[in-house]
């Protein structure tokens, strides 16, 4: 619970106060006095501390060196795993992490609540997160804590704002229309069949890829026609498990100096950046030029566009160049890896979902026309509900870890009993905990959402049947999600993703039907990339890891 460090501070203490003693000529009776006084007041501080600090259950490590990670990243059933612990120890547990380390599980949703209103001040990124990304991302919002984070974020917004994202909404139907035309034409390659086996999650990599370059970064990387850039290579290998070892990742949350080692993720990142940072050095120079000439007004809408723009202009709040190419790493990483993800399960739910598929496409045929970012957000209700649907039951980050970088009382919503066998309405937790909200897991907890919280059901969403639980009521995030987090670092380009999400839906079950390629029953694994992706397991198809059978739809 991070008083381990408060017993080596003791003993060290005691060992200055020997070797003071020790060294001649002797201190004074003075000086003996007053370091055995401060020696007392900081003993009596830790005392006290340990006093204060609640003692909360969990459950006893099955591994000093891994403790519960490799429980975590191994089972196929962590969503369960966390609420059984939950049920079992109270709404605030610890479990055991690597290394004889342990981590505060917050369960509660006044905690957790609470915990998202601190963010980035009381609570900031583990040490392994922030070499992390900042190996990856550089030094931007994802990375910034306090102040520097308030000031990033400030920037960002609004570049994705309602108002920038409903001018970009056309990119994304544009790239949707372009993927129609692509597998029109490989069906029709294939003589005899009015379908073809396609790798959806590829292809919704290039869609995203091109969606997040040309919304993002005004760059066509033309992933859809073909080509194979620099950035689609390293962001594909950051997707791939094969460059992940699992027990790096656990060892180097105790030892988080071993991301700096020459590995292969910190070459591609190192690659990424140099790729996009040359794509910013571009923009820079063309937003001058426009400045110049008088037509930055008619010039470049897209989201780091009017970031260089506000910068330009000294409405940037002070974002370093190097902060300013930090984002765009940030928003490109973000905007392609999450949406990727989220756009595959969804397909992969339509085609496990027949029914639910066709009442989709029954919408979207008899609302007719290209929707516009309002339309896609008010008037295609079953459209919205899948996509929550698919938010809620699979988020593509799945838990969020944090460092108390000072004592805080954590409230509840109902007392809770302590490893004690006292009850409390409140934790209180030392400096240098590490807490973690289990997003996933709380997206699909019984508790929140009913007993049916595991299965695909749009209709959850729908006025109808909506069935709302008291304590979802209490998350105030997207929808009462926690997929988006929430607080201050809740993620600035949820609109961007939605309304892309959303756009490509509509178009793509417009106009195809889509089937499992080995049938309704085929295994779904996820994989550890970057953020766990699905695949199917047993695949025949080469290069295939959501391989679906899809053909032309006929009215």
């Amino acid at each position: 619970m991070g008083l381990s460090q408060n017993k080596y501070c003791s003993r060290g203490i005691w060992l200055a106060f020997k070797d003071l003693c020790l060294a001649g000529p002797l201190p004074g009776p003075t000086t003996c006095v007053l370091v055995l006084i401060l020696a007392s007041l900081f003993l009596l501080r830790v005392y006290r501390q340990r006093q204060r600090t609640t003692r909360i259950q969990g459950p006893q490590s099955p591994s000093w060196v891994y403790g519960f990670a490799k429980t975590v990243i191994d089972s196929t059933a962590t969503t369960e795993l966390y609420e059984h612990w939950a049920n079992e120890y109270g709404p605030v547990y610890k479990v055991p992490h690597v290394l004889g380390q342990s981590r505060v599980i917050l369960w509660d949703p006044k905690a957790i609540s609470h915990f998202f209103a601190r963010d980035t001040w009381f609570y900031n990124q583990t040490p392994f997160n922030r070499i992390s990304i900042q190996l990856i991302m550089g030094r931007g919002v994802m990375w910034a804590d306090g102040e520097s984070h308030k000031r990033q974020r400030k920037t960002i917004n609004p570049a994705f704002s309602a108002a920038a994202v409903r001018s970009l909404t056309s990119i994304f139907h544009n790239v949707a229309h372009k993927v129609v035309i692509a597998w029109d034409a490989e069906i029709g390659s294939n003589s005899g069949s009015d379908c073809a086996v396609i790798d959806v999650q590829q292809w919704m990599n290039n869609i995203t890829l091109d969606s997040a370059g040309i919304g993002i970064l005004s760059h066509d990387f033309g992933a859809l026609d073909g080509n194979d850039s620099d950035v689609a290579q390293v962001l594909n290998a950051f997707s791939s498990a094969a460059y992940v070892s699992h027990k790096l990742v656990m060892l180097a949350q105790g030892f988080p100096s071993i991301l700096k080692l020459p590995m292969p993720r910190k070459q591609f990142a190192q690659k990424l950046n140099l790729t996009i940072g040359k794509i910013c050095q571009e923009m820079l120079l063309q937003t001058r030029k426009e400045k110049e000439t008088g037509g930055a007004d008619q010039g470049d809408k897209s989201c780091l566009g009017l970031l260089l723009k506000a910068e330009e202009s000294g409405e940037g709040a002070g974002l370093t160049s190097q902060e300013a190419l930090a984002q765009a790493r940030v928003l490109l990483l973000g905007g392609f890896e999450t949406t990727a993800v989220s756009i595959t399960w969804a397909f992969i739910e339509l085609a496990r979902n027949p029914d639910i598929q066709t009442k989709l496409r029954d919408e979207c045929l008899e609302f007719g026309s290209t929707p516009s970012y309002d339309d896609l957000t008010n008037k295609l209700p079953y459209l919205n509900a899948i996509m929550n649907e698919v938010l809620r039951l699979h988020a593509p980050v799945t838990e969020i870890p944090r460092l108390a970088t000072q004592e805080d009382v954590i409230p509840l919503s109902k007392p809770m009993r302590t490893a004690a066998g006292n009850f409390t309405d409140n934790v209180c937790i030392p400096k240098g905990t590490e807490v973690l909200i289990p997003l996933a897991a709380l997206n699909c907890s019984v508790s929140m959402w009913g007993p049916d919280a595991k299965a695909f059901k749009p209709s959850r969403w729908l006025k109808e049947d909506e069935g709302t639980h008291e304590t979802r009521e209490t998350l105030h995030d997207y929808r009462h999600l926690m997929t988006f987090g929430n607080g201050a670092r809740m993620c600035p380009g949820r609109l961007f993703a939605l309304a892309e999400f959303k756009a490509v839906l509509f178009v793509l079950v417009q106009n195809f039907v889509f089937e499992m390629a080995d049938g309704p029953g085929v295994k779904i694994v996820e994989s550890l990339g970057f953020l766990p992706r699905p695949s199917v397991v047993g695949s025949t198809e080469a290069g295939c890891s959501v391989p679906l059978r899809v053909r032309r739809y006929e009215v």
